[in-house]
């Protein structure tokens, strides 16, 4: 991070003058510019950009915390794999966190009618993209330094596969950034229906998204009820990568990824055809 102003990058990008032509030129030119974007992004929440981490470390640790004492208190701490049990926790926490997340950063990203989109080559598609990136940033380093914390700190733990459990953060992140597409697309058309549906996702997921149990331990009536969410099949898949006693039977990796991909796809369209539609109005109904 540079120690001075970053809209002040972003319109050194946006305003200098245009020289390369070439296809690698404006790749670098639109990289530098969601680099720059990316920095505003973790910076507009609190100026340190530290403390915009340590604020999302402490909203986690809290979650953990909370769920702990809840299965603490219900006794429902022998449903949970045998081994770390807030390792348990936190691979339920993670993940949850990385998708609601992406979907509130990509829900609340710039639209068409924002004054930066009146400067080229600033796009809709750069704001998009900075907005998902800027959240699996924060995320991603939150969970290294709690996990950092948690092993030297407290427990020495072993995650049994870590490249393909970081696989399925990666995979909740796409899945989230899919439905954040469609829910931007349709937002400046029905911005009450879309706050509200955005809401009681984020809130249903408390349970829907499988952090409190396994699919191996569920009868077929509650699969059936689960299975549609691609945070499920994402959370029970990262179980059976960090323990080595899980083998997960009834979910899939591919299904959040195709998932993530299909609503990707129509978020995209929807978002290419509000753009070609867009009205200065639009601003204050928000």
């Amino acid at each position: 991070m540079h120690s001075f102003p970053i809209e002040r990058q972003i319109g050194k990008v946006m305003f200098q003058q245009r020289r390369r032509t070439s296809h690698v030129g404006s790749a670098l030119t639109i990289a530098e510019l969601i680099y720059h974007s990316v920095a505003r992004k973790i910076r507009k929440t609190h100026g340190n950009a530290f403390m915009s981490l340590f604020m999302n470390m402490l909203q986690v640790i809290i979650f953990v915390m909370a769920f702990y004492v809840m299965f603490s208190v219900l006794g429902l701490r022998k449903t949970a794999i045998r081994g770390d049990f807030l390792l348990y926790l936190m691979s339920g926490v993670f993940l949850y966190m990385t998708q609601i997340k992406t979907i509130g950063a990509v829900v609340g990203s710039e639209g068409p009618t924002s004054p930066m989109m009146l400067h080229a080559p600033m796009n809709t598609v750069i704001a998009i993209a900075s907005a998902a990136l800027s959240a699996l940033y924060i995320q991603v380093l939150s969970l290294a330094v709690i996990l950092f914390v948690y092993y030297v700190g407290f427990q020495h733990f072993t995650i049994e596969q870590p490249v393909n459990a970081f696989g399925m953060v990666l995979l909740a992140w796409f899945s989230g950034l899919g439905i954040g597409m469609v829910l931007l697309a349709a937002k400046p058309w029905f911005p009450t229906p879309v706050r509200i549906i955005t809401m009681v996702y984020q809130r249903a997921n408390m349970i829907a998204s499988g952090k409190m149990f396994v699919a191996n331990s569920l009868p077929t009536f509650m699969l059936n009820m689960f299975s549609w969410n691609p945070l499920f099949h994402c959370i029970d898949q990262s179980r059976g990568y960090v323990f080595i006693n899980y083998v997960p039977r009834y979910t899939s990796t591919m299904y959040p990824f195709y998932f993530g991909l299909v609503f990707l796809m129509i978020g995209l369209m929807g978002e290419f055809y509000t753009r070609k539609h867009s009205s200065v109005s639009w601003s204050a109904r928000r």
